[in-house]
């Protein structure tokens, strides 16, 4: 038995970094494009995909997972394609290292920290703050992502 999970820890760790969103205007697509530049720059290796492009059971084939979606509606998560998708994930990501980011056109972000909220009461591993953009982001804020997920990668 201890050799099995020795191997699973094994063929995880050799695995990559996650980086799946779902995007409605295109600006979480960005921060997730920044996302994963500033992981490759760290060294480590790292897969860029949209949820429609990866099953929920097939991200625990990652050591870690950013995870993007914008703020949609009244201050939430999108609730038809990307909620459902989560949802089904979000039980099953354990201790699994998580960035959460996404972007946001009015209010002040507060989908984020419920967002947050709802992953520290499941008990997740969650890294830092969330990323919040509001609308696309910035040069500056663009470099900033990248150093956080430079950060991320080389925790």
């Amino acid at each position: 038995m201890l050799s099995s999970i020795k191997l699973y820890r094994k063929e995880v760790y050799n695995m990559a970094i996650l980086v799946v969103y779902w995007t409605g205007t295109g600006n979480t697509e960005v921060i997730a494009e920044n996302i994963y530049d500033g992981i490759l720059s760290a060294g480590v290796e790292a897969d860029l995909k949209q949820i429609d492009d990866i099953l929920p059971q097939d991200v625990l084939n990652y050591e870690k997972v950013c995870i993007g979606c914008p703020s949609m509606g009244i201050e939430e998560l999108e609730p038809d394609e990307f909620l459902p998708w989560y949802e089904e994930l979000e039980p099953r990501l354990g201790q699994m290292p998580v960035l959460l980011f996404g972007s946001y056109g009015w209010g002040e972000g507060e989908w984020m920290d419920y967002w947050e909220q709802r992953v520290y009461e499941v008990g997740l591993n969650l890294f830092e703050k969330g990323i919040k953009i509001a609308s696309i982001p910035s040069r500056q804020e663009s470099e900033e992502i990248k150093e956080i997920a430079k950060r991320f990668a080389l925790s």
